[in-house]
């Protein structure tokens, strides 16, 4: 039995949500109206996971994640609007230690609440499973990015790119990238690109806010692009990035998703489509937190033509599904935590 502590304002909200998990039974569900009734629950119930929306009064979603986060972690996915605002907001909340999020039906919640009720269940249940980090100290880390301006980096003298770095990730990937691609130094002669499963509504601002604190550009692939050296390229939600060629010049695209996958931006397609626009001795594929098995066929499948790959290791995967997948099939050549994984890939290629 998981126990769910479900905190919205909105009494109507709690109604919906508390019927969509008892009635799928497995769940003994608490629900608080505010940030603050929500951490007197915690410290009397000591739920398994939380949903937690981030407008209330008192005391609001992310005051109330942080001190979670700091004292006692736990799961908590947030339920909430996806609007531009929101969208910023979420991202901090993700970067705050949140493993998810299920954006909240529009219109009328009693109406429209079956258009969710399948992803806040697998979402909870993935949750429940997940293992969060205590984020002592992130708070403020998290607020100074939002306030920083983006860097003015030289150009390189040598734009031409020696290789790729792909990276996969999902469920906790906001969290983990911050990680790994900070500590990738400025001159790194490789492109990276990313492919994370996230809405197209926060990809813009999960790219500005990472090009805040990597020593390396971070820019949205919206389109084609000449894939340059000393920059990390994430891919725009609600598409698919994949690597191509034009004119002789290797590139990254954004395209529309291709429904032969099941996640997006598609792991799989990614990698797929790098090992078709290049050789594998010029490629390092990279599996992160997430649920689920995307990219682990490909990764497996460009080790064994050559190509060097890394598994985040259980110890420190916020869910540890995308990882284990690629272990399992044994296309791992190498399984390291992720605060190792920057330092390796520097090694390897530097």
């Amino acid at each position: 039995m998981t126990k769910l502590l479900i905190v919205d304002d909105s009494a109507l909200m709690r109604k919906c949500l508390r019927e969509i998990f008892e009635g799928a039974g497995g769940f003994e569900v608490i629900t608080a109206r505010n940030g603050r009734d929500a951490l007197a629950q915690v410290a009397q119930h000591n739920p398994d996971v939380v949903t937690l929306d981030i407008n209330m009064p008192e005391i609001d979603g992310l005051t109330c994640l942080s001190e979670i986060m700091t004292t006692s972690p736990r799961p908590v996915v947030m339920v909430s609007s996806i609007t531009a605002k929101g969208a910023q907001v979420t991202l901090e909340a993700l970067e705050l230690g949140a493993v998810d999020y299920v954006e909240k039906p529009g219109g009328t919640v009693s109406l429209n609440i079956d258009s969710v009720r399948k992803e806040l269940l697998v979402k909870i249940e993935a949750a429940a499973r997940a293992k969060p980090r205590r984020t002592r100290g992130l708070v403020q880390r998290v607020r100074a990015v939002s306030e920083q301006q983006p860097k003015v980096r030289p150009a390189p003298s040598n734009d031409s790119v020696g290789g790729i770095v792909i990276i996969g990730v999902s469920t906790g990937g906001p969290r983990t990238l911050e990680d790994v691609l900070p500590e990738l130094p400025s001159d790194f002669p490789w492109a990276v690109v990313v492919a994370q499963h996230m809405p197209g509504a926060f990809t813009a601002s999960f790219a500005s806010r990472l090009d805040k604190i990597c020593q390396m550009t971070v820019v949205e692939v919206t389109g084609p692009l000449p894939l340059r050296r000393s920059h990390i390229y994430i891919g725009r939600g609600n598409a698919d990035v994949i690597i191509d060629t034009r004119l002789g010049r290797t590139i990254v695209n954004s395209v529309g998703e291709d429904s032969t996958f099941l996640w997006h931006p598609s792991v799989e397609r990614l990698v797929k489509s790098a090992m078709r626009a290049t050789e594998p001795g010029r490629l390092v594929s990279v599996q992160l937190t997430g649920m689920g098995n995307d990219g682990a066929e490909a990764m497996t499948a460009l080790r064994k033509a050559g190509g060097r790959t890394i598994a985040e290791h259980e110890s420190t995967a916020i869910v540890y599904g995308m990882p284990a997948e690629l272990i399992r099939l044994g296309g791992a050549d190498t399984i390291l935590p992720s605060d190792k994984i920057a330092e390796r890939l520097t090694s390897w290629i530097m």
